[in-house]
């Protein structure tokens, strides 16, 4: 299961998506996750859908692999579908005991769950096709304008970037770990809630152990090559739009203009 988490993880390929922006990543994945959230008719999911299929056909990341990132979220996917399912009020569609199911609370409960696999597949998308490096430098550069108002972009930039890169060792060291107590009699599988939450406490202390000397290692490295934050700093690769960046502007504006339009119609 842990082996089975990408989010945060790159996928490298040779594809029209790796090679955009970052700019245009960071922007297009918000105006995706906004558009999910703006529009609620079945043409606009048919419309966003169609789009996401596109994005990952041109990403070259593979469909399972993609898949394979939601096995994680599928617990949280059932418990929303269900707590929308029966807990939604409306016109009774079929009733057992107590339980009610409502025609609303399955139309709330399908886009709810909808909204949330293309949520997942969409953001992680941004991932897959961006390194830690190049989502620094969009990140730094789309928030260059509030730096006006003294807020510390770079900073900031640098520490999601630095989340994101310990997202994937952190995983390996969480696996390594679950080996190493499986093999001295841990269980990790049976037993109830509160038997399987104790059985993570011999996981969980080592693991944060291990997190607070990688940060320190981390910040030791930084400081003796003399890091001292943005200011002054140069860049070997500065961004640069190029005509495929405006191209995807484009196709971002087209794919608002759908949903629109589909809105309009509904």
């Amino acid at each position: 299961m842990i082996r089975d988490i990408t989010i945060g993880q790159y996928y490298p390929a040779d594809s029209v998506i790796h090679r955009l922006d970052p700019r245009v990543k960071l922007l297009g994945t918000l105006i995706y996750i906004i558009s999910l959230f703006a529009f609620h008719n079945i043409a606009s999911y048919l419309i966003a859908g169609l789009f996401l299929a596109v994005i990952i056909h041109l990403s070259k990341v593979p469909f399972s692999y993609i898949v394979k990132g939601l096995k994680p979220i599928l617990f949280l996917l059932l418990f929303t579908v269900m707590f929308n399912l029966f807990l939604t009020p409306g016109q009774q569609f079929v009733r057992v005991g107590f339980i009610k199911i409502t025609l609303e609370g399955i139309k709330t409960a399908g886009f709810m769950a909808v909204r949330l696999i293309f949520l997942i597949i969409g953001s992680s998308l941004m991932t897959f096709t961006t390194t830690p490096n190049h989502l620094t430098d969009g990140l730094e550069k789309g928030m260059g304008p509030l730096r006006k108002i003294h807020v510390p972009v770079h900073e900031i930039a640098m520490m999601m970037s630095i989340a994101l890169r310990f997202i994937p060792i952190l995983l390996e060291e969480t696996d390594k770990i679950m080996k190493a107590q499986s093999a001295r009699g841990a269980d990790f599988e049976t037993g109830g809630l509160i038997k399987k939450a104790k059985s993570l406490i011999p996981l969980l202390v080592p693991l944060f152990v291990s997190a607070f000397r990688r940060a320190n290692d981390l910040a030791m490295a930084m400081e003796a090559r003399c890091y001292r934050g943005g200011e002054g700093r140069t860049k070997m690769k500065p961004l640069a739009y190029k005509k495929r960046d405006w191209i995807a502007y484009l196709c971002f504006i087209v794919y608002w203009t759908l949903l629109i339009l589909a809105a309009k119609i509904n």
